[in-house]
């Protein structure tokens, strides 16, 4: 049975690890006050595809004249929290657990039991540390009911020292209920008298874990570097690791993105020499022994025995919620490399746009954009679509212009000539690619959205403690903060507004931080000081429906010394820039998702990693439950009193 939302009180220590170490180039670059100056002097002198709009690279875009009066943000903003183990919305707002670690999701899955954990009875629970949320209306791919239907979400990483109540050199059990933990948990949920449940005994319900069988697509499926003992087609792959954000298509699909999958395998040090090894460092595979030791029990986490599993991981997953027998498949088109999300757009020609960020310190922001279009009127033919097209790596230009680099066998650099076999050699290597089209290095690129009112998009990127500290490249006009650790926002907009061409502009909406540090320096797109609040560590974006931002927060105790948090931001109109919190994370939490209904009344918000930094002897939350263990779970939020957007 489904536990009682009877306290909704929960964990929370310290972020999650910045990805692997990486350092770049030499710190030739101007520093941060330099490089506002220079933006602020030329924001009113740079033109592009706006219509009169100004745009610089610190100014941001000039913000367009769409209705400010109808951005619906009239909640009474709370208060940010230091050390608080419990969720808090607004006034005139209630919050509910509508699932958590370990609730049975198939119909003869056993009741959760953290002493007794296995991979037979993971495999049939909610998985472990739940991050991006999609919501699906049924009955159907094209319905719009806010009151019934699914939720996918993925479940990114296992911290085994919180989960078991012994732990040290990890037995063949606690290893196989990790597997399990991992994945996509698809469920079925729905609204009764303002509150949502799930039901575990839906047809619909499913777990996909890192044992399901999926099948490898697109240029790179069959490849050599995809093929291994266990699979010498090179086109089926046991399972989906360390899936962070995503996306969901036009036609229903759910996108997960496999983000740091290096953590899982092992010796990389005794691999032959050769381009897999080095693209195996490039993106942080282990030299030795993994911390998880996975391999101790399972050789296609040892490169030395398996050097070409880890090539199978890194892509962009689809799944259809809507069929539970149906396989995932890897969509190798969008490339490899630590996926943050995937979030689809329709052209104006109907072709389909994926934008995706590579989390890590230094790296890329892409866009992949279908060769065939969308057909609203038959959903099989759609079903293939993210199999065939051009993939782009983007670079800001110093004067606030861009451009989208093909990432193409046979232009550019990509020749065989310079040791470029085929497409899914660039694709298998895509951070190399990239370093060879000379795209430009970022600050942990994660969520890219687009706003569906404006059709701006939105990259978030977390932050780089790195840049400009000692070899470490230094600042630019995209990144124009060294050590950054609060992050930033940058927006874009598309020549013509059209998500397929290879030209934009773009400029900085956001330098998150403390609005009052005056020697880190912040921005927020125009608004004065007293409208918005402290903020570090921008990670998840999500829009209403109204084209407001919403903004969740991971890391930002460590970066500015508050609690991860959710907040609301006004993307247009006079009161462009105004940032408000609206719901803060237990100890430990990361804010991930966030998802609304189509009718912008529910709001639901994956709670990661509550009291990370305890055990499970000395748990430092008891999130969700009020005592025992801090299991991560899925928040609804809704108006007390009935109906009405989030936000009003």
């Amino acid at each position: 049975m489904q536990p009682e939302n009877t306290n909704l009180k929960a964990p929370w220590l310290d972020k999650e690890a910045e990805n692997a170490e990486t350092v770049y180039g030499a710190n030739t670059e101007p520093d941060f006050k330099a490089v506002v100056e220079e933006g602020l002097n030329r924001r009113d002198l740079i033109k592009g595809v706006f219509t009169g709009a100004a745009i610089a690279a610190t100014g941001g875009l000039a913000a367009q004249p769409a209705a400010a009066a109808t951005t619906g943000l009239t909640f009474k903003p709370i208060q940010l929290t230091k050390k608080a183990d419990f969720i808090d919305v607004p006034e005139g707002y209630d919050a509910g657990l509508v699932i958590a670690w370990g609730n049975p999701v198939t119909a003869n899955a056993p009741e959760f039991d953290p002493m007794r954990q296995n991979g037979a009875t993971q495999s049939q629970q909610f998985g472990y540390n739940c991050d991006m949320v999609t919501y699906h209306s049924l009955p159907s791919w094209n319905s719009t009911n806010s009151r019934r239907g699914l939720l996918c979400v993925n479940h990114e990483y296992t911290d085994p020292v919180a989960m078991f109540p012994s732990y040290g050199t990890p037995t063949k059990d606690q290893v196989d209920a990790e597997l399990a933990a991992h994945g996509v948990s698809v469920i079925e949920i729905e609204e009764f008298y303002g509150v949502w449940q799930y039901n575990a005994n839906s047809g619909y319900n499913r777990r996909i874990t890192g044992e399901t069988e999926m099948l490898i697509t697109g240029p790179a499926a069959g490849d050599p570097l995809m093929q291994t003992s266990a699979d010498r087609t090179g086109t089926r792959v046991k399972g989906t690791l360390n899936n962070c954000a995503g996306g969901q298509t036009p036609w229903g699909t759910f996108l997960t993105s496999e983000e740091n999958f290096n953590q899982y395998f092992a010796n990389r040090n005794s691999m032959a020499a050769g381009v897999n090894r080095d693209n195996m460092a490039r993106l942080g595979t282990t030299g030795g022994a993994s911390a998880r030791r996975w391999e101790s029990f399972y050789d296609r986490f040892d490169q030395a025995k398996e050097p070409n599993e880890a090539n199978r991981f890194g892509w962009t997953v689809e799944i259809d919620p809507y069929d539970p027998n149906s396989m995932p498949k890897k969509r190798t088109s969008m490339g490899r490399c630590k996926h943050e999300c995937a979030s689809t757009t329709i052209a104006q020609n109907g072709q389909v746009v994926v934008y995706s960020g590579d989390d890590e310190r230094f790296d890329y922001v892409y866009k992949f954009v279908t060769a065939g279009v969308f057909n609203r009127d038959n959903r099989a033919a759609n079903m293939d679509l993210l199999d065939n097209g051009v993939l782009y790596v983007a670079k800001f230009n110093a004067d606030g212009s861009g451009v989208w680099l093909p990432v193409v066998h046979g232009q550019g650099p990509l020749t065989m000539a310079n040791g470029w076999r085929n497409q899914a050699d660039v694709l298998i290597r895509l951070r190399q690619a990239g370093d060879a089209l000379g795209a430009t290095r970022m600050d942990r690129p994660e969520d890219v959205e687009v706003n569906p009112v404006t059709g701006i998009v939105y990259i978030a990127c977390t932050n780089n403690t790195q840049r400009g500290v000692g070899a470490a490249l230094g600042p630019d006009a995209a990144n124009p903060r060294a050590n950054n650790r609060s992050g930033h926002i940058i927006e874009i907009k598309e020549a013509g507004n059209d998500h397929t061409r290879t030209t934009f502009n773009w400029g900085i909406f956001m330098l998150c931080g403390d609005p009052d540090d005056k020697a880190q320096g912040t921005y927020f797109a125009g608004a004065p000081r007293e409208k918005v609040s402290p903020i570090g560590a921008p990670d998840m974006l999500a829009f209403d429906n109204q084209g407001n931002l919403w903004i969740g927060t991971d890391g930002m105790q460590s970066a500015i010394g508050w609690q991860d948090a959710l907040y609301a931001c006004v993307t247009e109109g006079p009161e462009r820039g105004t940032l408000m919190p609206f719901m803060n994370m237990p100890i430990g939490a990361e804010t991930c998702g966030p998802a609304f209904t189509p009718d912008n009344e529910t709001l639901f918000v994956a709670v990661q990693h509550p009291g990370e930094g305890g055990t499970f002897a000395a748990p430092t939350s008891n999130w969700p439950y009020g005592t025992g263990i801090p299991r991560p779970g899925i928040v609804f939020v809704k108006k007390s009193w009935g109906r009405g957007p989030i936000g009003s």
